[in-house]
């Protein structure tokens, strides 16, 4: 048991590496040609690395994606299982709090949904 944690703790380090020097290489390519910016060393990559993962959320590499995925989008079931009348309440409890669909509201029209289900009459 203890052999595996210490392998799995090894090819996080040589993975958290080679994106570094991944990250390093990209950066010392592309920015100072494109954007005037100095070159990076290898700890600044990991750090800017580092940094981009927890300000983006995504700490995890592989296991959050894992779990999300045997979880299923809970929402979405929970929307599936809803009535007409508890869908438009959930609608227009996130119309109160400005959850406005960002490309306007028809997305969310049920009288729209309603119109073409029934062959757009």
């Amino acid at each position: 048991m203890k052999k595996r944690g210490v392998k799995i703790a090894l090819i996080g380090v040589v993975v958290l590496a080679a994106v570094s020097a991944v990250v390093m290489l990209l950066w010392n390519w592309l920015m100072p040609v494109i954007f005037g910016l100095v070159p990076i060393n290898f700890w600044q990559a990991l750090g800017l690395f580092l940094l981009t993962r927890i300000l983006s959320g995504r700490f995890g590499f592989l296991g959050s994606r894992m779990m999300m995925r045997e979880r299923g989008n809970h929402l979405r079931g929970k929307w599936m299982n809803m009535t007409p009348e508890q869908r438009k309440e959930f609608i227009n409890k996130r119309r109160n709090f400005r959850f406005d669909h960002p490309f306007g509201g028809e997305h969310f029209d049920m009288e729209g949904q309603a119109q073409q289900g029934d062959g757009g009459k």
